[in-house]
């Protein structure tokens, strides 16, 4: 049986973890990360201030979790859907590095609100749809890949881990990665821990700006186009890309657990179209 992953503690993680790739594009939080306290649920909250949830309107805001806020009987995805609050246990870093996901992608996290809030209507709290499957691996482990050529699909297609992974296509930006999943992130606490994201993919004529991005996925999202099926996202060992991990020689992308062949039969979905307004 697979071990749930225990992340360190605070004082033990070295701080030279939040240098790694991974955490490209959250510096402006970082602080919460490197401090030697716990930021608080002000210090939160400052660094979400003005964002509002893209589909409800409504000003978004960390709350501490407590028994006195669980007492209120409502669903953690209703909260935020009916008030715009997000329940945040203190001094936990998944639920920390979460924040810093909702500060940097405000739009996307509230489009899987609407939908996951939507379903939960139908089927009630205890049940759970397959679109709920898929929004929540995307929510917990995803990534948004962008890629400008249509031969590293058919690459990514056979899992050939190590043609994909050649450096060429990671130095001049045939593929673009925006890491979301805030389980990723907490991985990470861990050095050299193998990490492999659950993606979704589009392919773009040029690189893609961080606020389209955010912008562009939470349209697909919440229109339905994306997260109907855990079958649509395609895997990504992040392990592999170049710099990311201290070992990449052939041996590491033979044999290293994160790279695994296609299972017989596994198609994945073409890539999403992005419209050149969007460039």
């Amino acid at each position: 049986m697979k071990r749930r992953y225990v992340a360190p503690l605070r004082a033990d993680i070295d701080r030279r973890v939040f240098a790694h790739p991974i955490f490209t594009g959250f510096a402006p939080w970082l602080g919460w990360c490197e401090g030697v306290a716990w930021p608080d649920i002000s210090a939160l909250n400052d660094g979400i201030e003005g964002a509002r949830h893209a589909y409800t309107g409504h000003a978004l805001r960390f709350v501490a979790q407590t028994p006195k806020l669980l007492a209120d009987g409502l669903h953690y995805e209703a909260r935020i859907h009916e008030r715009g609050e997000i329940a945040t246990r203190l001094e936990n870093w998944h639920d920390l590095l979460n924040a810093m996901v909702w500060c940097r992608f405000p739009a996307i996290k509230s489009a899987l609100n609407v939908r996951q809030h939507a379903d939960i209507l139908c089927v009630g709290g205890k049940q759970r749809t397959p679109a709920q499957y898929a929004q929540t691996l995307f929510d917990e482990g995803g990534a948004l890949v962008t890629l400008r050529d249509s031969a590293l699909v058919e690459m990514w297609n056979r899992h050939a881990w190590a043609e994909l992974f050649d450096a060429p296509h990671w130095c001049d930006g045939r593929i673009q990665v925006e890491l979301f999943g805030h389980a990723l992130l907490e991985h990470a606490l861990t050095p050299g821990k193998l990490i492999t994201a659950k993606c979704l993919v589009w392919h773009s004529g040029s690189p893609l700006p961080g606020g389209s991005i955010n912008t562009e996925a939470a349209a697909m999202i919440a229109a339905g186009r994306w997260l109907n099926d855990p079958q649509e996202l395609r895997p990504l060992p992040l392990s592999g890309i170049p710099g990311w991990h201290a070992q990449q020689d052939a041996e590491f992308y033979q044999h290293a657990e994160c790279f695994r062949p296609v299972r017989a039969g596994r198609q994945y979905p073409l890539p999403a179209t992005i419209p050149p307004s969007s460039r």
